[in-house]
């Protein structure tokens, strides 16, 4: 299952891209593993949502950090989902697709060279497999998140871009919002994406995509 976006110019700098498959979901066929299937973000952590409990009050937003010069991101780490992925660059190929990372090592991500550099002033995208042919991959429990949360990209001026979480939302394959997700930002945005939505087994695919959505809010 690929991601689809028609984005004019903004983050990707084209006019269609499309991420290839994230997970395989073989591993969750062959051994019928439902209880180890991918978490999925609830509804409490998408944009507008209120607060599940009558009287919770939710923090407010942290406050957006100056944008960093760009600079080459090595690893992505977000502790809240037990993930510590190093990063490869990943390109278009000849029909305008992102590469997905490579499957092996499970532990690996991707960011897209071709746009923002995560910490950098505008949109970064992140894309880590859910699972491969053997199990869980890099982003397996990135559905668990939740707002507020911390992500750290080490990079390679010696920096960390940390962000806060906004939302985490779900989106199925035939309805996914290409603008809300890629668009431009004026501040130093990123996007944690991988596959999500549920298995569909007579399909052989997953329904859908895990979007996390986090602004940059400070460096180290």
């Amino acid at each position: 299952m690929g991601i689809r976006s028609r984005v004019n110019g903004g983050t990707t700098g084209i006019s269609v891209l499309t991420v290839a498959a994230l997970g395989a979901g073989i591993w969750l066929i062959a051994t019928g593993a439902q209880a180890t299937a991918p978490p999925q973000p609830s509804t409490a952590q998408a944009f507008g949502a209120r607060a599940a409990a009558p009287r919770a009050v939710e923090p407010p937003a942290r406050a957006a950090a100056a944008p960093l010069p760009a600079s080459r991101p090595l690893r992505v780490t977000v502790s809240a989902a037990g993930i510590d992925a190093p990063l490869t660059p990943l390109r278009l190929d000849a029909h305008g697709t992102l590469q997905a990372p490579p499957a092996r090592p499970a532990n690996l991500a991707g960011w897209y060279r071709g746009g923002t550099a995560p910490g950098a002033r505008g949109t970064a995208l992140v894309v880590g497999h859910v699972d491969t042919d053997d199990g869980p991959a890099a982003f397996h429990d990135l559905g668990s998140l939740k707002k507020h949360s911390t992500v750290e990209v080490r990079r390679a001026d010696g920096r960390t871009a940390v962000f806060s979480v906004d939302a985490v939302e779900v989106y199925r394959g035939d309805d996914f919002p290409d603008a809300k997700v890629y668009g431009p930002s004026g501040r130093a945005e990123l996007r944690l994406i991988t596959c999500g939505g549920g298995f569909d087994r007579e399909r052989h695919a997953y329904r859908g995509n895990v979007v996390v959505f986090a602004h940059l809010t400070g460096s180290g």
